[in-house]
């Protein structure tokens, strides 16, 4: 089981920037992906970014040029940095980790996070 722990939410001003982190700890893998999700209340949770131990990235249209995802050796984790933020991008932004390559397939990420509110205003 691999515990996962995101920090950086807050609130921002449209046109600001964001960087959300995710830490990981217990359990390892030698292969693995990890990717943020959201959700706005009354949603279903949207798939934002993923990214691999081939150093593949993935982005949703919806963030394509806005956010970049990054692995961080010193958090055994991943960085989510948002930029040019948007109201619409209001949400609680949660981060999963499993050991295959899983892109936006949120059902199979074994491992959640308890998420981060991002208000946009």
């Amino acid at each position: 089981h691999v515990q996962l722990v995101e920090s950086g939410g807050g609130s921002v001003q449209a046109g600001g920037s964001l960087r959300l982190s995710c830490a990981a700890s217990g359990r390892t893998y030698s292969k693995w992906c990890m990717g943020w999700f959201r959700q706005i209340s009354g949603k279903e949770r949207e798939g934002l970014a993923t990214i691999d131990s081939r150093g593949i990235t993935a982005y949703a249209d919806s963030v394509k040029g806005r956010f970049t995802i990054s692995d961080s050796a010193g958090l055994n984790g991943v960085v989510l940095q948002m930029n040019n933020l948007k109201p619409e991008d209001t949400a609680i932004y949660t981060c999963a980790a499993g050991p295959h390559y899983y892109g936006f397939g949120a059902e199979y990420y074994p491992n959640w996070g308890r998420g981060t509110q991002v208000t946009v205003s």
